[in-house]
Parts: C-alpha cells; structure tokens; sequence
C-alpha cells in the first residue's frame, strides 16, 4: 500500500493571511482542494491521510468528495508542535491500517500542482532503496555566511541540490528514524528527509518539477494564481 500523508496543520505565519494559506480559496477553491485533486489522482497513492486541526476537519471532509479524495481518504491526524512532529503523528495513525513494509509519500497540502509524474517517479526510487526525494539543481552560486555579514566559505554548486516533495518513504523504517530523534532532536528538524538521512536510510535523489513549488509568500500565491488562469 501507498500512502500519501498530506500536511495541512500548518499556520502559514509568513502569508500574513487570516487562516492558514492551505485554506485561502482560489477561483472557489482552497489550496488544499488543488492538492487533494492532484494527489487522489495517482493511480501509485492508494490512500490519503490528513494532518489537520480539529477545527478544519469538518470543512475538509464536505471537500473531499468533490476533489475525488474520499474514496482514498483513511482518516485525520492531529498536528504537533511543529512540522516533524506533525509528520510523526500521521505516521503512527497510518501504521494502524498500513505494513511496515509499505510506502508513505509525505506531501505539502501548499504545493498543489504536484504531477502524475512525479510522485510516480518518486515511487519506483523508493522501491529501490529506502525512500526518494525530488530535487532542483541550484542555479545560482551559493555562499556560506556563519553572520550573514560575510562570506564564509564557498560551496560546490555541482553537489548541491534544493529539495522538494513529495518525499516517499518505507513505513517502518522512516517510522522508526523519527522515534529515535525523541524528545527532543526532532523539535529542530528543517526537512521531511533529515530524519532518515540521520537514521542512515538510503534515500535516492529524483528530478524534481520547477511548477511543483510551493505556496509560502503573497508572490508565491500570486504565482499560483496566474497558473490556474492560464492553464484555464
């Protein structure tokens, strides 16, 4: 089984917005409806778990019939403190209907024009190692400052990549990686793929999609926005 855990716990502060940007409507439908569209799609996700607060879930569930999310839909988890956390309590939900053995696609509910593709790619990566992740090449030089007044030191621009999701891991394995960072260590992960790097998982590297981005900031939104009206 294919699992895709779906974040939609988070406040999206940086937006400025009054709720959460996953739920900001564009062209009558939220951001989360856009995901849950392009993920309830994939032939390779057989099910769809949700972190939300509870005091989206009902508004989720009227959705979801209309994004062809519900028959995949197995049910909802509570967010944690932060974004790992929220990872972590999908992931011990999921483990009562799914194997250790089976597959778990974690996905940004604010990156909505994810593709057949790519999440396929991602999991037939996965199946030959312990889990994929879809990656962009850096186009610029990027420099490392300890201040952020100076320049450090210089990096390789050829072995550094900017990563992205969906990212599709073995259940028990990525489970397991997370557990191991308690209490405290998983409160400062960055990305959804530290944890089994650390862990020692095997993790290849997919090409990833530049229209797979991510909603964070009003230009971003602006962005999303002048893609559906094109693609319209």
């Amino acid at each position: 089984m294919n699992t895709a855990l779906i974040l939609s716990g988070g406040v999206g502060l940086r937006l400025g917005a009054d709720i959460p940007k996953q739920y900001i409507e564009v062209n009558g439908k939220t951001i989360l409806s856009y995901c849950l569209e392009a993920v309830s799609a994939s032939p390779a996700v057989d099910a769809i778990q949700i972190v939300a607060d509870r005091k989206w879930q009902d508004r989720i569930l009227s959705w979801l019939d209309e994004t062809g999310a519900g028959q995949k839909f197995r049910g909802f988890s509570l967010p944690g403190e932060n974004r790992q956390l929220s990872i972590l309590s999908g992931l011990e939900d999921i483990c009562r209907y799914a194997k250790e053995t089976d597959y778990v696609m974690v996905h940004d509910a604010v990156r909505p024009f994810v593709s057949k593709a790519l999440m396929e790619a991602c999991f037939a990566a996965a199946r030959r190692r312990d889990g994929a992740l879809p990656v962009l090449a850096m186009k610029d030089t990027v420099y490392r400052s300890r201040d952020g007044q100076k320049i450090t030191s210089l990096l390789e621009r050829s072995e550094l990549f900017a990563g992205q999701a969906p990212e599709v891991f073995v259940l028990g394995k990525y489970l397991e990686a997370n557990r191991s960072l308690l209490p405290e260590r998983i409160r400062h992960i960055n990305g959804s793929s530290e944890p089994a790097v650390l862990a020692g998982m095997d993790i290849a590297l997919v090409p990833g999609d530049q229209g797979n981005f991510k909603i964070t900031t009003e230009e971003d939104l602006e962005r999303f926005r002048q893609s559906l009206n094109t693609f319209a």
